[in-house]
């Protein structure tokens, strides 16, 4: 079997027999890769730590025909204990993470890949307010799929903004003519903490307010699912923690 090396994120594992596990791994240069991690579960395994979920590490793999098997660990960033110990970062880094492996099911992508460590790191060291950084890496992961919103001028026509009317199917805010019947309208200051999130102003996203920041959730949690097509599973549980992001 031929053997590999690359470094990767950890999406999430699951129990295989008495001492193993199968690791979901998002890797930088092969996209997501699952693999047989071998008696990682046995208290005197050498990398059983470096392989929980939020975790990045070096890797190197054997390459099989439906599972690849690590036989090497080696930690790049230890973000993993820092992110469980705080529910609102846990339930935003689970959120990250079921986000990137589908945003990565048919393809690699470095760029996905650095932007979610990043956010990991982020979330880890505590820099923003989870909802903050959740909602801001769903803006720019969908943006690196393809599908980057607009917050400014018409999303359908063009037409220079600013608008207030917010449509998530037609890509962002719209002019009045393009706007449809009952479309909502939303507050300046929300469009302009959407834009900040995308482009990564945090002077501005840190100084706003809960109310400012839960209408903004609401249209990223919209929009990403939108896209995705599917609901995503762990979304539910940041909700009810977003008191506090």
């Amino acid at each position: 079997m031929p053997v590999y090396r690359d470094e990767g994120v950890v999406l999430r594992t699951q129990k295989l027999g008495e001492a193993d596990r199968i690791v979901t791994v998002l890797t930088k240069q092969r996209g997501k890769v699952r693999a047989v991690a071998k008696g990682v579960r046995r208290t005197a395994s050498k990398f059983g730590s470096r392989l929980e979920p939020f975790m990045v590490a070096d890797l190197q793999l054997y390459e099989g025909r439906s599972l690849d098997t690590i036989v090497q660990a080696e930690s790049l960033g230890a973000y993993g204990a820092q992110i469980v110990s705080d529910y609102a970062s846990y339930t935003a880094a689970s959120v990250m993470a079921e986000t990137a492996e589908r945003l990565t099911e048919s393809e690699p992508s470095e760029q996905q890949y650095l932007l979610l460590v990043g956010a990991l790191r982020s979330l880890a060291r505590k820099e923003h307010g989870s909802g903050l950084t959740l909602d801001s890496y769903l803006l720019r992961s969908l943006s690196i799929a393809g599908w980057a919103p607009s917050f400014n001028d018409c999303s359908r026509c063009g037409a220079e903004g600013p608008h207030r009317s917010l449509v998530v199917q037609l890509g962002g805010v719209v002019c009045a003519d393009c706007a449809p019947t009952g479309s909502p309208k939303l507050p300046a200051d929300t469009i302009t903490l959407l834009s900040a999130l995308l482009t990564g102003d945090w002077a501005y996203a840190d100084d706003t307010d809960e109310r400012q920041r839960s209408r903004a959730s609401g249209v990223v949690a919209a929009y990403t699912q939108w896209h995705l097509e599917r609901g995503l599973r762990s979304l539910h549980l940041v909700a009810r923690s977003e008191g506090t992001s």
